[in-house]
């Protein structure tokens, strides 16, 4: 049968314990974004399993498919599906067709197709900026993907070809971009949250988990070194590793941290910013970088990354572990209002071309595909 010819009644059993998670990260938003978006697709039936909670999982990230808890807290589900592969998922979902394996943890087959996402191989490139706890994890879900996954889906080329590198084949990959959709926001809007957060006319924007990857000491240093007299605002959850620090709300009128903000809040920020800085050493895809770009700001990353991937050419792009040319990209953006106006309208045309939609519907083929 041709994967293009959809298959009645397919059910899948897609993991959504990243939604509970203390810091979702882009792993959860692009599950949850995905599987809202696969709710046109009328040949398929979700259902969401995550691990026993007391609480519901926080409302701009809670799944919009029934969930099924399983009886066993994170760390002991997490560790008996490793370790054991069980217990099997159909046992509270009932009978299923694929089992989605969205990001992280890799639950066992239960007598379906086993679809697999691995959204980056950074543990294998800067082992050191991660726990032992989080490597030996991380490790054990490659090897169970690289021995069970029917096919495994990536968000980009990058992690493609890392994943390649780890020795899995290029028949069982397929890579589907993250997508986003841009908020249209009212000047109202606009004027209640710099008023409410006390934002000047211009600021440099940064987003993310303070954690050593995201290459926040270079971005400080960087911003210490342009000659730009401009406001860094960073925003965020406090993550791990010798970054973890930077993650704490506050700061100074140089630098301020806003810390965690409500996705409505977010999407106003990034449009009131005069360039979102992302020096990041390494992604699976950027999430930030396209939220920014979906807005119309100017964007300055990484050059060799996931992220030069996802700005498309719409970016200045930077060395990141040079914060000179980090400095220097982000004087020369500030100091030219043309070259500003050329990287917003090269952003929005770059952001509209990867949409939530495109990414559910290259989902649901992967789906058909190994259900056929």
């Amino acid at each position: 049968m041709s994967c293009q010819t959809p298959i009645v009644g397919t059910r899948v059993a897609a993991v959504v314990e990243q939604s509970w998670h203390r810091v979702p990260g882009g792993t959860a938003t692009s599950t949850i974004r995905t599987l809202d978006a696969l709710a046109s697709h009328a040949d398929l039936e979700l259902v969401g399993v995550a691990a026993r909670h007391s609480e519901p999982a926080p409302a701009d990230l809670a799944p919009t498919i029934p969930v099924e808890h399983l009886p066993l807290a994170r760390v002991a589900l997490y560790e008996t599906w490793h370790r054991f592969r069980r217990p099997a998922v159909s046992r509270w979902t009932g009978p299923i067709d694929v089992v989605h394996a969205t990001g992280g943890v890799v639950p066992p087959r239960s007598g379906a197709a086993l679809v697999v996402t691995i959204h980056d191989l950074a543990f294998l490139h800067r082992p050191e900026q991660f726990t032992k706890r989080g490597v030996s994890f991380m490790s054990r879900a490659l090897e169970l993907a690289q021995r069970e996954a029917d096919l495994i889906i990536v968000p980009s080329e990058t992690t493609a070809q890392d994943c390649l590198s780890a020795g899995i084949e290029l028949r069982r990959l397929r890579v589907i971009p993250w997508g986003c959709r841009p908020a249209i926001i009212p000047e109202p809007d606009k004027a209640s949250v710099r008023s409410a957060y006390s934002l000047p006319d211009d600021f440099l924007l940064w987003v993310g988990t303070a954690e050593p990857r995201k290459n926040l000491p270079a971005l400080l240093e960087a911003h210490e070194r342009a000659q730009a007299d401009i406001p860094l605002v960073l925003v965020g959850p406090q993550g791990w590793g010798s970054d973890a620090a930077l993650g704490n709300p506050g700061g100074t009128d140089r630098v301020r941290h806003l810390g965690v903000v409500p996705e409505s809040v977010l999407s106003v920020l990034y449009e009131l910013a005069t360039a979102f800085v992302y020096p990041s050493l390494m992604e699976g895809f950027g999430m930030p970088v396209l939220e920014a770009m979906a807005q119309g700001t100017p964007v300055i990353t990484s050059r060799g990354s996931a992220t030069e991937e996802v700005a498309g050419g719409a970016a200045r792009l930077i060395d990141p572990l040079d914060s000179g040319s980090i400095a220097v990209a982000i004087d020369e953006v500030l100091s030219d209002a043309v070259l500003r106006e050329q990287l917003s309208t090269r952003a929005r045309s770059r952001a509209a071309a990867l949409s939530w939609e495109n990414t559910a519907n290259l989902t649901a083929a992967v789906y058909r595909e190994v259900a056929s």
